[in-house]
């Protein structure tokens, strides 16, 4: 699935420069980053509502290629700043984790 899929499923807004064709291998959903840490895999999707810089420092550790804040949550400028540093895209969506985790679920073929 790429990023571009996943903005079109979630109804979610680029922030910043995002390239839709990058391919999303696995995907994660968590406001735990320590779950996220023991979890994740590489070149994966991260779905959250926690918007601070650890989130960001998260992704750039474990090879997130890109985090969808979720319930309306905005990350700060900072944020965004590193994120680009880091090479981290960064999407937003209104819908709550479990809908979102559910969307994409049932795409994805499972």
């Amino acid at each position: 699935m790429t990023i571009g899929k996943v903005i079109e499923l979630l109804d979610a807004e680029p922030i910043g420069e995002v390239d839709r064709n990058v391919e999303i291998d696995t995907i994660c959903g968590s406001d735990m980053m320590s779950d996220v840490l023991a979890f994740i895999k590489k070149d994966a999707l991260l779905l959250t509502g926690l918007a601070n810089l650890q989130t960001i420092r998260t992704a750039e550790m474990m090879d997130i290629v890109c985090v969808c804040f979720i319930r309306g949550k905005e990350p700060s400028d900072e944020m965004i700043e590193m994120a680009a540093d880091c090479g981290v895209y960064l999407i937003k969506s209104d819908l709550r984790m479990y809908d979102a985790c559910g969307i994409l679920y049932r795409e994805r073929g499972y």
